[in-house]
């Protein structure tokens, strides 16, 4: 049976982020929504079902015999037990949101996938789900998902050796083979704990408060302070002041400055000393731009910062205000507050904003990713075309879309 991993309705509410991937491929703790659903259930891979656009970026499914699970969705072990009690054409819902369904026949197309489920057999849930609804709730449920995949990816297994001239509080901290971390580190563990992947390197003097992962092939730089909650995916360069923020992956933050509550996608670089702020003055509920809605909504967090897209950049001493959203392939610069809602593909900053025009863009990500040994994808590329012309409206009503 092969696991297929499906968005709902939901994923717009996840812009700026889904512009660019399936939700399955949302990292919110140690792992993505899809690794660790193929970890619970002791799988090698998984399959999508999404939007045409995003569907070339994952594996074909295969075959007559499908899981269909949610992406969105965080297991459980109530949840977990209703999947697996599932007979083939049947479905399970709780309180209308379609949790996962079990057939044996070919897969229906994303679109028709609601309208399909609704003619099998149904079967409800009633215990509490957990899932992700809003670009925010990806840091907000960190570190709970952090801990969580620490139990499940350390247990029976044993830590690489702490090295003898790093300063540890707590046993909680897993480090994986390979990891380096270099004299004068100190570490508290008594908080959560701190996973350190394959591959990743501590700098020198680094200051670590757990719940902390650093992923694999990823480098926190020297002289960092991190707070708990904050995750750094696999082959990202961060240092300076993190609190309770996640980075997808292969971006870097390599300077002085502060990130708190934030949620930084693939392939963006924020320059040095960029600070976002993650309180108002008022300390009043923040509110975010939501741009499938286009308009503002109450986050009712009265802590909430820089939210960026994939591939997006900003340049040296750049400041975000409280409760920032930024797109696909941004490019901001200035010494000034920039709008809170910047729609991708724009170019400037508060003196004013244009059109990143999409053959620059994508030379930008190349140029990237090449420092990597990588480039853009026939289907990324794809990707790239469809998110530009999507956001049209979205740079219309900003800047008017010079």
């Amino acid at each position: 049976m092969q696991l297929v991993l499906f968005d709902d309705s939901s994923r717009k509410s996840l812009f700026p982020f889904t512009h660019t991937r399936a939700i399955a491929d949302i990292r919110c703790g140690i792992l993505t929504m899809r690794e660790r659903w193929e970890h619970t259930l002791n799988l090698r891979e998984s399959s999508t079902l999404t939007e045409p656009y995003l569907q070339e970026l994952s594996l074909p499914s295969i075959g007559h015999e499908f899981l269909l699970i949610n992406g969105s969705l965080f297991p459980s072990k109530a949840l977990l037990e209703a999947i697996y009690s599932l007979s083939f054409g049947a479905a399970l819902y709780s309180d209308g949101k379609l949790l996962a369904l079990r057939i044996h026949q070919a897969l229906p197309a994303f679109s028709t996938l609601e309208s399909f489920a609704k003619g099998l057999e149904s079967n409800s849930f009633s215990e509490e789900i957990n899932f992700l609804e809003k670009p925010w709730d990806i840091f907000s449920k960190n570190e709970d998902a952090l801990k969580n995949d620490f139990e499940m990816l350390t247990d029976r297994r044993s830590s690489a050796p702490i090295p003898a001239d790093v300063t540890v509080s707590g046993s909680e901290i897993f480090i994986e083979d390979e990891a380096t971390i270099q004299p004068g580190t100190i570490i508290n563990a008594t908080t959560g704990p701190v996973y350190i992947g394959r591959g990743a390197e501590v700098m020198e003097g680094c200051l670590i408060r757990g719940p902390f992962a650093l992923c694999e092939g990823a480098t926190l730089k020297m002289g960092a302070k991190v707070y708990g909650g904050t995750t750094i995916g696999p082959e990202c360069k961060v240092g300076g002041e993190i609190s309770n923020t996640v980075f997808f992956g292969n971006s870097n933050k390599g300077h002085d400055g502060f990130l708190g509550n934030a949620v930084i996608g693939e392939w963006c670089n924020l320059g040095a000393d960029t600070n976002a702020s993650n309180l108002k003055n008022n300390y009043d509920s923040i509110k975010i731009w939501d741009e499938a809605a286009e308009r503002s909504v109450k986050t009712e967090l009265t802590f909430c910062g820089l939210l960026m897209g994939d591939h997006s950049k900003c340049g040296i001493n750049t400041m975000f205000n409280t409760g920032s959203v930024v797109g696909v392939s941004c490019n901001i610069w200035g010494g000034e507050f920039p709008e809170k809602f910047i729609p991708s593909f724009s170019w400037g900053g508060a003196a004013g904003m244009s059109t990143y025009q999409l053959p620059q863009a994508m030379n930008t990500a190349d140029r990237m990713m090449a420092r990597r040994g990588k480039s853009l994808s026939i289907a990324e590329r794809g990707v790239f075309k469809e998110v530009f012309e999507q956001t049209v409206r979205a740079r219309d009503l900003v800047f008017g879309g010079k």
